[in-house]
């Protein structure tokens, strides 16, 4: 829905706030058409339920508000005497419209004096976690969200287990587009493995669905910093459009929003306005090698020949190779290294050789971007490829569509048709294209073991979630135990800092000011 849409649908909610509460204003001591100016209307109502006025803002902040609107609904019912158990649900399930009944149908009258304490132990409980809910709500959709390492992408840098914090406003949080959605999950809900929104599956269905309507135009608050290149992001997957993502592996497609596509994390090592190689594995910007960050180790699998020869036990848990390591008939190991590591490796006395493993320049890999014979290129040898900048213009030919086709169509909005050497865009015949948007580069460190840009190409700044902060919590599966030296450490391009301490201090000092035992009065 556009933002005029949503600025009717909010009129006529105001309409039907009004037809169902003015004789309650009066009731309160206030004016009927105080219940008719949209925004003081629910400044006068917070004075009517005896609630602070910062509530207000809470009602205007999407998923926050869908949670805000029933306890509204509840507080302005017992304000007026309605405060059992059927009185509530009745508030809820009506979806506030129980209100009318009570405004033309009941002679109901005004508590000024109200307790706002909950009358019971429950009622106390469910209060207090709403609102811990609405609180948790807010700052994962707009601070701060939690979020788990599930592949070897970045290995060395994130493992696998890793959980982290992930920053949204250091790029801007990202206002949710789906508006009927469950708060704090991301696209399932757990346990129940079932969507945590409401959508249609079809895209071509979704875009004129009433669901669609619902659905808010693509908003981001403003960020404190850019992207800068080599940093890590979480993203949502352009890619996911697949109904293997659902377990479904028949092949066809299905639609998810933007907001509810699979988060991915990957370092951007390409950013707006970048011309992009890959070089026998190394990254090259605008024809120079990128200069990569301290923390980060980017690896390629290796043939160590040892002729038959085993490591000591030292040296196979300082490469990992009882997880990783496979030795074959002739002797080989085939390791994923880092260059220090293969050089290390090198110098062992019982180690014959070392030899990457690179596909040769030349080679046409039909999985990597843009999927078309005329580039003849594969994870180790790509390029070289522009990345678009916002109020950029290409030129469209038969030779850069295939670069910027699923730009124009699908991260952008367009009607493109490609007829012959012609292209159409929105019906008019079309030989260079403005973007709309910055678009970004993500690469995965395990360069041969990451699903990443060079499978589905750009990275709209529309799908960015947020910056990678800090690891909270670390599991390795494969130990079963806690990764104890990575708790409370932070992601960052230079050395990751500890803060295990200060974050042990203040979770005890939370937590006994929870359970504390109370004085007794005397």
């Amino acid at each position: 829905m556009s933002l005029t849409g949503w600025l009717i649908l909010f009129l006529i909610i105001q309409v039907i706030h009004f037809l169902g509460t003015w004789k309650l204003y009066e009731k309160a001591g206030r004016k009927a058409w105080e219940a008719a100016i949209p925004v003081y209307n629910a400044i006068a109502l917070m004075d009517i339920i005896k609630r602070p006025k910062w509530w207000v803002i809470l009602l205007f902040i999407p998923i926050v508000n869908l949670l805000m609107f029933p306890i509204i609904w509840v507080e302005t019912c017992r304000s007026f005497g309605f405060n059992s158990t059927k009185d509530t649900w009745l508030a809820i399930l009506t979806l506030g419209l129980y209100l009318y009944y009570i405004n033309y149908f009941t002679d109901a009258k005004y508590k000024e004096d109200r307790s706002l304490k909950p009358q019971s132990g429950i009622g106390e409980w469910i209060s207090s976690i709403a609102f811990a809910v609405i609180a948790a709500t807010l700052v994962h959709t707009y601070f701060i969200q939690p979020y788990t390492i599930p592949t070897s992408s970045l290995e060395k840098t994130l493992l696998i287990g890793d959980y982290l914090f992930v920053s949204k406003f250091h790029y801007g949080a990202r206002v949710p587009m789906t508006t009927v959605s469950a708060p704090m999950v991301h696209d399932t809900i757990p346990v129940l493995g079932i969507k945590s929104y409401l959508s249609d599956s079809d895209e071509e269905t979704y875009e004129n669905s009433w669901l669609n309507k619902l659905s808010l135009p693509y908003m981001r608050l403003p960020g404190i910093q850019k992207i800068k290149r080599n940093d890590i992001v979480v993203f949502s997957w352009p890619a996911d459009s697949l109904k293997w993502m659902w377990n479904d592996r028949s092949g066809k497609y299905t639609y998810k929003p933007i907001d509810k596509r699979t988060n991915y994390v990957k370092r951007c090592v390409g950013i707006p306005g970048d011309s992009l190689s890959v070089r026998d594995g190394y990254v090259f910007i605008n024809g120079k090698r990128t200069v990569l960050p301290e923390s980060a180790q980017p690896q390629w699998m290796h043939v160590v020949d040892t002729e038959g020869k085993n490591f000591d036990r030292e040296t196979i848990l300082k490469y990992n190779m009882a997880q990783e390591g496979r030795v074959f008939k002739d002797g080989k190991f085939f390791l994923n290294l880092t260059d220090a590591e293969a050089a290390e490796l090198r110098k062992n006395p019982i180690v014959k050789s070392v030899e990457k493993q690179l596909t040769p320049a030349g080679y046409y890999e039909k999985t990597i971007f843009p999927h078309n014979p005329k580039y003849a290129w594969s994870m180790d040898n790509f390029g070289p490829i522009y990345i678009p900048k916002k109020g950029d213009t290409v030129g469209l030919n038969a030779s850069t569509i295939p670069f910027y086709e699923q730009i124009i169509r699908r991260y952008e909005n367009n009607d493109l048709t490609i007829f012959n050497d012609d292209i159409y865009i929105n019906g008019k015949k079309a030989n260079t294209y403005t973007f709309k948007q910055d678009y970004y580069w993500m690469m995965g460190d395990n360069r041969q073991n990451s699903l990443d840009a060079r499978a589905w190409g750009y990275v709209p700044f529309d799908h960015v979630v947020g910056k990678p902060i800090m690891v909270w919590f670390s599991w390795d599966a494969q130990t079963g135990s806690i990764r104890w030296d990575r708790m409370f450490t932070t992601v960052s391009n230079g050395k990751s800092k500890s803060y295990f301490w200060i974050a042990m201090v203040v979770i005890a000092a939370i937590l006994f000011s929870i359970f504390k035992p109370k004085k007794k009065k005397a």
